[in-house]
């Protein structure tokens, strides 16, 4: 068997398009699942039921949906059925952001849901409103025991983006199946888009392991 790896410079401005991308749709994903979570965490604790039993609802729907189906039904399905149609760059973060709020959604809500009960009554007890407290109190301590989670969170989502290649979208998986059905050249750009991901992914991997050393929490 011959080997070409020429094949992956001559294509690498090809490559860093694609890479670019891939950590593009990552941060706009989290950039909007955070929010997200916060707000499903909130509903879902607020004791008013009706937020309550729709974030809860939209949790275990999308929480249990695998992430493929999700792109394929809002890229494919939701035109047909509602005249709804999005570009596979928005389908691909709105499908990513629904999937994402959802696991954050929890997270928070267990982060929130372990700050004891005795701080928030004694805010009250000091005259501070409920959203005072969840603000001031809550919150702040709730973001430091879920951010290992979230981290860890996003590592998994930054390979998760590879998902979104099969409707076209040009991140590094996607651009590089292109590549390689135009060269033929199957092994020299697998092994490329697998080093690519092993160099962006590593480093993340070893600050998650930083932030849970950090940032973890002991009764």
């Amino acid at each position: 068997m011959n080997f070409d790896w020429s094949v992956i410079w001559r294509n690498a401005d090809a490559l860093v398009e694609g890479t670019e991308l891939t950590i593009l749709l990552a941060v706009v994903t989290m950039a909007i699942a955070i929010p997200g979570g916060i707000a499903l965490a909130l509903m879902r604790l607020s004791g008013v039921r009706v937020l309550a039993v729709t974030s809860a609802s939209f949790v275990e729907l999308f929480r249990n949906l695998p992430l493929i189906l999700v792109i394929y039904t809002a890229y494919y399905i939701l035109p047909v059925t509602t005249g709804l149609s999005f570009s596979p760059i928005s389908t691909a973060i709105v499908a990513l952001s629904l999937n994402v709020s959802a696991y954050n959604g929890e997270t928070f809500r267990a982060g929130i849901a372990s700050i004891r009960r005795g701080q928030t009554e004694a805010a009250y007890a000091l005259g501070m409103t409920r959203w005072q407290t969840t603000r001031d109190i809550v919150l702040p301590q709730a973001i430091r025991r879920v951010l290992p989670v979230l981290a860890s969170t996003w590592v998994s989502l930054f390979k998760d983006t590879s998902l979104v290649s099969v409707i076209s979208v040009g991140e590094l998986a996607y651009t590089s199946m292109r590549i390689r059905a135009q060269t033929y050249r199957v092994l020299e750009m697998l092994t490329a888009m697998a080093a690519i991901y092993w160099l962006l992914g590593y480093p993340q991997a070893k600050l998650v392991d930083w932030i849970n050393r950090k940032y973890a929490v002991s009764e």
